[in-house]
Parts: structure tokens; sequence; C-alpha cells
């Protein structure tokens, strides 16, 4: 069966959503389409302080508008956006969440939310796991590397770029 015809009643999907990118889109995109209901997770300013090139990093509010003007775009029915202060969020007590959208990146930490799930006696969350989109170069398109100015936030590798061969 293929993931994106489960329908399930609430899912979770989380990130720092900095310079909304291809990838996000698909995260996202996918969430929606197997969800009625969708919350997604906005890292704060400062969980994000970690980060490379975390002075960068755009504003929570910010952030936070660029996704909910993504789910508006694509007729999200119904979904609410939350400050996240650590990586686990409500997914480890909310009983009504079914499952959690997520790349292999973030998979280990989704691992970690069901092992505590289970700990406090709640159904573990299925996990839907999205491929990473890759840029131009075949390499994972990711908010870092749009901050470092190698690629937009579709993958194009940027013609101004000294990394590349280009000026």
């Amino acid at each position: 069966m293929s993931e994106a015809k489960i329908t399930l009643r609430k899912v979770g999907v989380a990130g720092t959503f900095d310079r909304l990118h291809k990838g996000h889109r698909l995260l996202l995109s996918v969430a929606c389409s197997i969800a009625k209901h969708v919350v997604v997770g906005v890292t704060s300013d400062e969980f994000v302080k970690g980060k490379i090139l975390a002075e960068k990093i755009a504003p929570f509010d910010e952030r936070k508008r660029a996704v909910e003007e993504f789910l508006r775009s694509i007729g999200a029915p119904s979904f609410e956006i939350i400050r996240l202060d650590d990586p686990f969020g409500p997914a480890v007590e909310d009983e009504e969440m079914e499952g959690l959208v997520v790349t292999r990146e973030t998979l280990q930490t989704a691992i970690e939310i069901n092992e505590i799930r289970v700990k406090r006696g709640l159904k573990p969350l299925k996990l839907i796991v999205v491929p990473l989109v890759l840029a131009e170069d075949g390499k994972p398109i990711s908010s870092t590397r749009i901050r470092l100015g190698e690629i937009d936030e579709n993958g194009k590798i940027l013609k101004n770029n000294a990394r590349y061969g280009s000026t």
C-alpha cells in the first residue's frame, strides 16, 4: 500500500523551515496528503542557536509565516503551527497523534519519540519517511546550502558560487 493513500487523523512534522525550499515543500505536502490534521513544529529562535550559520537563520515569526503561507497555498484543510523548544515537542505526549512525517535525517529523533511514547504507555507513531530532494548537483537541498549561497530554494546551482568555478 502506498503511504500517500493512508489517511491518519493527526500527524506531526517539524523543522527549522528556514529558507522554505523544495524539500520542505515536499515534506509538508506529504503530511497534508495523508492526514486530516497536521501539527507543524517550527523550531524556536533559541533552539536554532547551535545550527550552522545560526545568525543567518530567519526569525521564528518569519519562518512560521512562510510555512503558513505555503500550507494555505496548497489548500491544507486543517493545520496548526507550534513553536518547538526541544527535539520532541508534543509528539511524546499527544494521545491523538498517529504519525510523524520525517526524512532520513530526522528519523532517529522520531524513533526516540516512539521509545518515549511507549514508556509513557502511548502507542508508537507511524513513521512516514520522505526522501530528501536533490539539487542539480545530486546533493540534498538544505537550508544550510542555501544560506551558504551554493544553491537556491529549488536546488539550482547559483552561478556566482566560486565553489563551482563560476563567478
